[in-house]
């Protein structure tokens, strides 16, 4: 079941990547690591720089996907972007929330809709 969260998850941030530079977002990073958390993207657009929260769901069984960014999470992920800013200066940023929901086709990722919430926290 790990392999299988993990491949989902990946079709997720390849389609909210897709998603982003369609609409005219800068992609700068993927998976920015920093001890106690994670930013799946960074993009800018329009003098932010944004961080993304990527939520792949195939099915709402087990809630939405923005409702699995809990506090404790944002807490993260701001956690991660504070050290992110350090080193890119004082610039505006936001966070947000992408929602992926689709099917697993064998190895294949059926998108079926994406969701982008700005200033989600």
């Amino acid at each position: 079941m790990e392999k299988y969260n993990k491949v989902l998850g990946n079709c997720g941030e390849d389609a909210a990547v897709k998603y982003l530079r369609k609409n005219k977002y800068i992609v700068t990073e993927r998976n920015f690591n920093v001890r106690g958390g994670e930013i799946d993207i960074i993009a800018k657009k329009g003098g932010y720089v944004i961080f993304v929260e990527v939520k792949t769901r195939t099915s709402d069984d087990y809630g939405g996907g923005a409702e699995a960014v809990t506090y404790t999470k944002q807490q993260r992920i701001i956690k991660a972007a504070q050290v992110y800013l350090m080193k890119a200066g004082d610039v505006p940023a936001r966070f947000d929330v992408v929602v992926v929901t689709g099917k697993m086709n064998g190895e294949k990722f059926s998108l079926e809709n994406i969701e982008h919430i700005e200033n989600a926290f």
